[in-house]
């Protein structure tokens, strides 16, 4: 799995309910065809990142399916969590 762009967008919270700044991320993926995350049409990986207090967080993610918009039920290993936390937080303020 390979990064290749991304957009990001400040999650604005009216209510103040949630503490800290939210970022929405989508990442564009370079899957390999025989991993079985591929997908005709491509994948995207939605972030919800969380920075408080100089603390970055992946909140919560999904893989998507680009084509159709529907959530696939994969997970991320240990490595490409930290890698994806590492380019989020290098692409706070795009």
């Amino acid at each position: 799995m390979d990064i290749t762009g991304h957009t990001v967008e400040k999650l604005n919270d009216p209510t103040g309910i949630i503490e800290g700044d939210r970022y929405e991320f989508f990442l564009d993926l370079d899957i390999d065809e025989e991993d079985e995350l591929y997908t005709e049409g491509g994948v995207k990986l939605r972030v919800l990142y969380a920075v408080q207090d100089g603390r970055n967080r992946i909140a919560v993610y999904d893989f998507i399916a680009a084509a159709t918009g529907q959530v696939l039920g994969f997970a991320l290993e240990e490595d490409e969590e930290e890698e994806v936390n590492a380019y989020c937080s290098a692409h706070l303020e795009e």
